[in-house]
């Protein structure tokens, strides 16, 4: 006899339980975190320097940092972006609406 399958996939549990936006903006922040740590290490540019350049507070940089931490401005990224040397590319990605 063959199982039922309880769910079609993990973005259907989380549609279901209402946290695709939120797990989403997790994912993406970590992501983000973890380029600007990487770029900041490449570069050899330090917290103290990296919230200089930012023209911020290390408090300020080190919520930019956490992973867990998803409350960011456009304008805080625009800038720790500049700080290492890259810009900020945000797009909107429109998807037709399912069947």
């Amino acid at each position: 006899m063959r199982k039922q399958r309880l769910g079609s996939n993990f973005d259907s549990f989380l549609d279901e339980e209402g946290l695709r936006e939120h797990a989403t903006a997790v994912a993406a922040k970590r992501v983000i975190a973890f380029q600007l740590a990487e770029a900041m290490s490449a570069k050899g540019i330090t917290k103290s320097e990296m919230a200089r350049r930012m023209g911020t507070s290390r408090a300020a940089l080190e919520r930019l940092l956490d992973p867990e931490n998803s409350s960011v401005t456009l304008l805080t990224l625009q800038s720790a972006a500049r700080a290492v040397g890259g810009k900020l590319d945000i797009r909107l990605a429109l998807r037709p609406p399912p069947p």
